[in-house]
């Protein structure tokens, strides 16, 4: 995730220069993922609710300089650590995509402020470019969010052993609140960009 949230560095040689380029991301623990609250605005077990408040969406402003070549709408496999960053493509909704590229910035610190994370490059220290990233959520499909270092993670929606296992049972689009999922349920609030995807726990 991102340096508003987490660093993941991994050093790749630029052929014929001296120069290092290095990806960072979000750590999964210090999100940018905005956590499931229930309608009563009670944070469920060992999470708590992040409110950011907005008039209107905003975009992410078009730019910087990645070397992963990623267009926005393309889905993403984002992994290792805060020292060491992986990402490579997939395709949305597979096993292996955990994340939907949704915006390109010149700086980590221009993605929406509602983005789930980040992956940045720095050449030399300075940074490059960032692909701004959300969850790959799918309505009807699982995924293990509370992945630790290496980030969400897709399961199947009979999976026991997740640590924080949700189902996405639907997407609400105009809602700032999880009460648009309705009476007892849980949600992930969006409030920048006004949607709610609504989940139920495994």
């Amino acid at each position: 995730m991102a340096i508003a949230g987490a660093a993941v560095a991994a050093g790749l040689a630029v052929a014929g220069c001296s120069s290092t380029i290095e990806g960072r991301a979000q750590p999964a623990m210090e999100t940018g993922t905005v956590d499931a609250v229930d309608v009563t605005g009670t944070p469920a077990p060992g999470t708590t609710s992040r409110t950011t408040t907005s008039s209107a969406p905003t975009t992410t402003p078009e730019g910087g300089d990645v070397s992963f070549d990623a267009e926005v709408g393309d889905c993403v496999t984002l992994g290792g650590t805060t020292t060491d960053a992986s990402i490579e493509e997939a395709s949305c909704g597979s096993t292996e995509s955990n994340y939907k590229v949704i915006g390109k910035a010149e700086q980590s610190t221009q993605c929406i402020s509602d983005a789930d994370n980040y992956y940045a490059e720095s050449r030399n220290g300075i940074e490059m470019g960032a692909l701004c990233l959300d969850i790959d959520w799918v309505v009807g499909g699982c995924m293990d969010v509370g992945g630790g270092t290496t980030g969400p993670e897709r399961i199947e929606c009979t999976e026991t052993s997740a640590a924080d296992g949700v189902k996405v049972v639907a997407i609400e689009q105009g809602a700032t609140d999880v009460n648009a999922c309705g009476a007892g349920s849980s949600g992930y609030v969006y409030p920048e960009r006004r949607f709610v995807v609504c989940v139920e726990e495994l």
